[in-house]
């Protein structure tokens, strides 16, 4: 049996955690400037087409959803959204809709990891006070950043339950 990947733990990390993570391979679909209001609708139409499109790939998921930022948040962000992958994708996989699945990388590196429990709402919040216990850790953060969705969202999910673990390389 293999150890549990550094960036996808079975248990929620305990405060600020620092790990030197390896590469791992990723199938995304990457957007520019794309309206912040807007992510969860890009979540629910990139989800349920990029599983099977994976499966007829010849490759699937090895870890939860995530999101991969490029820099901080505006109005609009620059992100890839998508899974691990046990093999990169050897071509592009449309998906239908205008959406297109690409072969990333989260980078090789140092990274500090935390866990937020609770609702997607206050995912600001916490990468507010996540970043601020970096730099008093006295670590310098860098732009590029995760969000891991360990917890599926479905209809009946209690929001109070919920686990993203939030990352972000450091300099």
């Amino acid at each position: 049996m293999t150890a549990p990947h550094p960036y996808f733990p079975a248990d929620a990390y305990d405060g600020v955690t620092i790990l030197d993570g390896p590469e791992v391979p990723l199938a995304v679909v990457e957007v520019r400037d794309y309206p912040l209001a807007r992510m969860p609708e890009l979540m629910d139409a990139v989800f349920p087409r990029l599983f099977p499109a994976l499966a007829s790939a010849g490759t699937a998921p090895a870890g939860p959803a995530l999101a991969l930022h490029t820099r901080m948040p505006t109005d609009t962000v620059d992100m890839a959204v998508g899974v691990p992958v046990t093999s990169p994708l050897a071509r592009p996989l449309d998906l239908g809709n205008g959406y297109s699945a690409v072969a990333s990388a989260i980078p090789a590196g140092r990274v500090a990891a935390t866990s937020h429990l609770g609702s997607y709402d206050g995912l600001g919040e916490a990468w507010g006070r996540f970043m601020g216990d970096v730099a008093s850790a006295g670590h310098t953060p860098t732009k590029r950043f995760f969000e891991v969705y360990v917890t599926e969202p479905t209809p009946d999910a209690d929001p109070s339950t919920m686990r993203t673990d939030l990352a972000v390389f450091l300099a």
